[in-house]
């Protein structure tokens, strides 16, 4: 049966109060047929997508879950798309999230990344980032953020790619002179990005035996979202999360800890976090919303990481999912000015 997101958006618009933590809002599952035949277009209520939104593009791990495509989201602000991190599968998860009413994700307008950390998981997909936006038609260099090593392995894609990029602009295809190319600034904590949509600073955050991995924080005119990255807990998360709006946050399902082998169990608790230890972490930063990604269950279910996390997290509770929309609502942006807090639309793509 094909579900409609406008018709889930419309169904329940604000997370607080229309689902418990752990939750997804009711949708109304009536199928519908579309003027003039053919498959459903469903289409998101413009008013939710001209406001800041994030869309889960990838909520999986290294495992090669077929529902779950690698890290990756984008921070959508003004129609103007943010991407972070390049699992696999991120530009066919852009692409069906444009072809469900999110205009900011079509294709070639993927054109600033940033990069929490160069483990292949969050990387794979950045050959397709590069070149499958250009071959769309994207006419800009593409720009990178992210962190020593990335200018690197920037120069050593687009030389692996070079017969491909030669043909392509001296053969019969058209091609934009400049989409192929890439921008790599290696960063390091602190302000690392601002224009007129968006500030973005990253943090250091702690992810095994990697000595530089970064979480993120972006400040647009209506909502801070903290990006967690890959990490385990550290000291200075409260102060990276205080006052957030929204933290999207990795983690792994802690009853199912006790099961794995010794190696794998010191190398999860040096780089992960647990769902009792993110619920203690969001209990401590107090966002509007916390939304659990990059899902490490063991073949457990997801209501399982659920109830774990809300054993010890009384606020609201998102599991996430791929291709879910977190926009603001006109009452969030009504209770950041002092008037009664709002919360988040939650929309399944």
């Amino acid at each position: 049966m094909i579900r409609s997101a406008m018709a889930a958006l419309l169904a329940v618009a604000l997370i607080t109060g229309a689902h418990g933590k752990g939750g997804k809002p009711p949708v109304d599952e009536t199928e519908t047929e579309p003027a003039g035949g053919g498959a459903e277009q469903p289409a998101v209520d413009p008013t939710v997508v001209e406001r800041t939104h994030v869309v889960l593009l990838g909520t999986g791990t290294p495992n090669t879950d077929p529902t779950a495509q690698g890290p990756s989201l984008a921070v959508v602000v003004n129609g103007t798309p943010y991407t972070v991190d390049c699992g696999p599968g991120i530009v066919r998860r852009a692409s069906a999230a444009y072809l469900a009413g999110v205009e900011g994700l079509e294709v070639s307008r993927l054109n600033t990344a940033f990069i929490t950390h160069l483990h292949s998981d969050h990387t794979v997909g950045y050959p397709d980032l590069i070149f499958s936006p250009w071959v769309m038609g994207r006419s800009q260099p593409l720009r990178v953020f992210g962190p020593p090593g990335i200018a690197k392995m920037t120069e050593h894609i687009q030389a692996a790619y070079a017969e491909d990029i030669a043909v392509r602009l001296e053969g019969l295809e058209p091609a934009t002179e400049d989409g192929y190319k890439v921008e790599a600034t290696e960063i390091g904590t602190g302000q690392v990005y601002q224009d007129g949509n968006v500030t973005v600073h990253a943090f250091q955050n702690r992810h095994g035996a990697w000595d530089i991995s970064y979480g993120f924080r972006f400040v647009t005119p209506e909502a801070d979202i903290c990006i967690s990255g890959d990490t385990a807990p550290y000291d200075a998360m409260a102060e990276h999360y205080a006052g957030c709006d929204l933290l999207i946050h990795e983690v792994y399902l802690g009853k199912a800890f006790p099961d794995r082998d010794p190696v794998w169990q010191e190398y999860h608790k040096a780089s992960h976090t647990s769902g009792p230890e993110l619920a203690a972490i969001a209990s401590a930063a107090k966002p509007r919303l916390l939304v659990a990604t990059h899902l490490l269950l063991w073949g457990q279910d997801e209501d399982e990481l659920a109830k774990e996390i809300g054993a010890a997290y009384e606020g609201e509770l998102l599991i996430g999912s791929d291709l879910t929309l977190i926009g603001v609502s006109e009452d969030f942006v009504s209770g950041r000015n002092g008037k009664p807090a709002g919360s988040f639309v939650v929309v399944d793509l």
